[in-house]
């Protein structure tokens, strides 16, 4: 009996595929990193067939390991950097140009004009997003606007439109599903968070047709067959989808009503469960959805994210090349007892929750002759965690209420130091699980539901275990002065975007 769930796990700057067996162990997992391109400064693209060629040499290295026969996987779990938008040729399957990624910023002029034409609110109220371009609604009018092939497939009643994963879902099911998962479907300010359908005004406003976008589903339950895949049988069911903020906080167990997630990646992201309940963020949140099971209620969320946090340390390895390996920050960071007045504000690509500034610019300052590279990275750690703090807080003030001891996971979250130094501004316990990559586990949970491997979210609840959990050691005057210089240096960024 096939006892294995496979999980696709696409990112920012690589693709993961897993392997995850009935008692939700982590098997193996193989990661084939792809290139990023960047046209012009702060434009961000990904060629989709890179994305593509990164999935399926993960999936022929993990196979080759021989940990089952690919007739032992009982279906597939997706998972997917959320709002990278891309439009393709139905009948080809060929992408019309580069993906637009999630941290573009070539839309904020236009983004910019319908602010201020009046239109926040109704987007804020329809979708539970602001107006920033970093959702997918701008991205997929500015390939419309600027695409030749794409206007002559529209024409032609050919083109494809979606998000990755979607993207995914084709390829893996020979073009026969065009489907798209609520979760993904809600980053795109074009689906209404009510009624989960694509939104006609939604549409209107951002001049996308209704045609060229995927049906919504729920993100567990029979979604596709394999067909045509290297290395796997046909008809392997795909039963999971989920954006993988989502899909952490879903692999992180996080089933009730106030369980919070934070996941350190190339952006940090932070989730917290809100139930069935659909609540509107007062302090510049967004209002999202978690999941759907089949045949169940949409389970709703809360969520802020910084877009840059572990990009940040591989700006100072590739961009400064302060270190030579990412993890060798934290040896680095620590060499020093603290960031000895140097503030490293990382809007490389602008600012997000809550201050949602395209036009930010990442700033160093407080430099003296006595800064060395060493408090360059203990800053960016700080920053890491402190623009957390700022999201958290605003969590907090639109609950009325503390939170929970927050779960973290992510590559970054194994960094000790940056755990710690997250625990200690925070005020708040940390709790890191034994499997760090929840995406891969959200994905695999999903999947797993799907096709009936696992029963309940409680048989689910009963597989996760924590690693080791962060007290705050920092006394409360030490906090409020660390928060003190990290908002004076934020306000600086802020009213003085281009450095001047």
């Amino acid at each position: 009996m096939a006892q294995f769930i496979l999980a696709i796990d696409q990112g920012t700057t690589g693709s993961t595929v897993a392997l995850v067996d009935a008692q939700g162990q982590l098997c193996a997992s193989v990661n084939v990193e792809f290139p990023q391109h960047f046209p012009q400064p702060g434009w961000v693209e990904h060629k989709p067939e890179d994305i593509w060629v990164s999935v399926q040499k993960a999936l022929g290295r993990l196979l080759r390991r021989k940990i089952c026969k690919p007739g032992d996987i009982a279906a597939i779990g997706i998972t997917n950097q959320r709002e990278t938008s891309v439009l393709w040729d139905r009948r080809t399957g060929e992408a019309l140009h580069n993906a637009i990624v999630w941290q573009c910023r070539r839309t904020a002029d236009f983004c910019a004009r319908l602010r201020q034409s009046g239109h926040e609110n109704e987007v804020r109220k329809r979708s539970g997003l602001v107006l920033d371009p970093y959702f997918s609604a701008s991205k997929f009018r500015w390939l419309l606007k600027e695409v030749p092939a794409a206007r002559r497939a529209l024409k032609a009643g050919a083109l494809a439109g979606g998000t990755i994963d979607s993207f995914l879902l084709w390829r893996l099911t020979d073009g026969a599903e065009h489907a798209t998962d609520v979760s993904n479907a809600a980053r795109t300010s074009l689906m209404n968070l009510k009624d989960l359908c694509w939104d006609e005004q939604l549409l209107k406003l951002f001049e996308v047709p209704s045609s060229i976008l995927p049906r919504i589903v729920p993100s567990s339950g029979i979604l596709g067959h394999t067909r045509g895949v290297r290395g796997l049988p046909d008809g392997i069911p795909i039963t999971g989808i989920a954006g993988d903020q989502q899909a952490a906080l879903f692999g992180q167990a996080c089933f009730a009503t106030g369980d919070a997630k934070c996941t350190f990646g190339t952006g940090s992201f932070i989730v917290m469960n809100t139930g069935d309940q659909v609540v509107k963020s007062k302090a510049g949140l967004l209002t999202t959805v978690a999941w759907q099971l089949d045949g169940a209620r949409p389970v709703y969320a809360l969520e802020g994210g910084a877009f840059i946090c572990g990009a940040a340390v591989q700006w100072l390895r590739d961009g400064l090349q302060l270190i030579r390996r990412a993890p060798d920050i934290e040896t680095l960071a620590a060499s020093v007892t603290d960031h000895g007045g140097v503030e490293f504000v990382p809007a490389l690509t602008g600012l997000g929750a809550p201050h949602w500034a395209a036009e930010a610019r990442g700033t160093i300052t407080g430099l003296t002759r006595g800064s060395t590279r060493a408090h360059i990275a203990r800053a960016t750690l700080d920053a890491m965690a402190l623009q957390n703090v700022d999201i958290l807080q605003c969590m907090e003030k639109d609950l009325g209420k503390r939170m929970k001891p927050l779960r973290v996971d992510g590559g970054a979250a194994a960094n000790n130091l940056l755990m710690q130094a997250q625990a200690d501004y925070l005020g708040r316990k940390l709790v890191r699980p034994k499997i760090i990559e929840t995406t891969v586990a959200g994905a695999s949970y999903l999947a797993g539901l799907g096709v009936g491997l696992w029963k309940s979210t409680a048989e689910l609840k009963r597989i996760w275990q924590p690693e080791r959990e962060f007290t705050v050691s920092m006394s409360l005057a030490k906090r409020r002065a660390r928060a003190a210089s990290w908002k004076a240096a934020v306000q600086r960024t802020l009213y003085e975007p281009s450095g001047r």
